[in-house]
């Protein structure tokens, strides 16, 4: 049996290029080839710490050309044991043989597939001369989505906030050396009507993205807020805009950005313009002119942890 190759986060941390991943989920979503089911979730009884942890399984194929299972552990009483609440693992298969091919750390997988995948719809979706870019939320997201926003479009100057502000530096120094600029902001009012892009990973339970201050021509990029209770924009934000999801599968689910506003008759499901099957497709279009706001929620989907893992996998057996 040959070795099971094992990819680490240093390795993708060091080898992506977020054009190339970019283009690689571009190709994927231009298609109907890859299956994927709704994933799976369990929660399960943790008496030890006196509180319930969750599996999720979200497993994809490709027939007779991968497959591949991404398995998540939440376990929100981990901080007692100095260990991150969420802990994942890829398993990477050959979809032919059902031998597995590899296995790679999937936070960091995850977090470079979601930055793409907002870059794959920020392509379509923002004005082409987007040259600024406002960043909501100092996590393991944000310095991503930021690299992979400037992979797309001509961004010449970044700003970010967090509720911790000294985080948001922290973040200026490690992308100091970076083509744009970033400056640290403390309050969101102050940069949200002038930026080209405002891109939002948080958890935020009550909206940061105000309809009151979007003008036109802008790209709103919702990518936090993963829970049926959690906004990070308010309805202004979807009655001004038009709206756009990953897929439908989960996107009109899973969010409360999407979720709230259909229950309450704010958005109604056929005035969502498309997902990033229709994008990539062609059969729907982005952007109609230079004065709309567009604005994407994602809510994530196995199709791209498979393509990115795939990606890994090929960038890894070519060193």
């Amino acid at each position: 049996m040959k070795t099971i190759i094992q990819i680490d986060s240093n390795f993708i941390e060091n080898n992506t290029n977020f054009s190339e991943l970019v283009a690689e989920l571009r190709t994927s979503f231009s298609s109907k080839d890859t299956m994927v089911p709704m994933r799976h979730h369990h929660d399960f009884a943790n008496p030890k710490v006196n509180a319930d942890s969750t599996l999720l399984l979200m497993p994809a194929w490709n027939p007779s050309k991968d497959a591949g299972v991404k398995i998540v552990t939440v376990s929100p009483e981990n901080q007692q044991f100095d260990l991150p609440s969420i802990n994942g693992t890829y398993i990477y298969l050959d979809a032919t043989k059902g031998t597995i091919k590899a296995i790679l750390e999937a936070k960091s997988l995850t977090a470079k597939r979601t930055a793409a995948a907002s870059a794959l719809a920020s392509s379509f979706l923002s004005r082409e001369n987007s040259s600024s870019l406002l960043m909501l939320g100092t996590g393991s997201l944000s310095i991503n989505l930021i690299k992979a926003h400037a992979s797309v479009r001509p961004i010449k100057n970044v700003f970010i906030w967090g509720r911790n502000f000294s985080k948001a530096q922290a973040i200026c120094e490690t992308l100091k050396n970076e083509s744009f600029t970033i400056t640290a902001v403390k309050t969101i009012e102050e940069k949200i009507s002038e930026v080209d892009i405002i891109s939002s990973a948080t958890l935020s339970k009550t909206p940061l993205v105000l309809g009151k201050y979007l003008k036109a021509g802008q790209h709103v990029d919702l990518v936090g807020a993963y829970k049926k209770d959690m906004r990070e924009a308010d309805n202004e934000v979807i009655t001004k805009g038009s709206v756009y999801i990953d897929t439908y599968q989960g996107g009109l689910k899973e969010s409360g950005d999407i979720l709230i506003p259909l229950q309450t008759g704010v958005l109604k499901e056929e005035s969502i313009n498309a997902d990033l099957f229709e994008l990539c497709s062609g059969e729907k279009t982005g952007r109609k002119n230079e004065e709309e706001i567009t604005v994407f929620k994602s809510v994530g989907h196995a199709l791209e942890d498979l393509v990115a893992a795939s990606y890994y996998y090929k960038k890894h057996k070519n060193q």
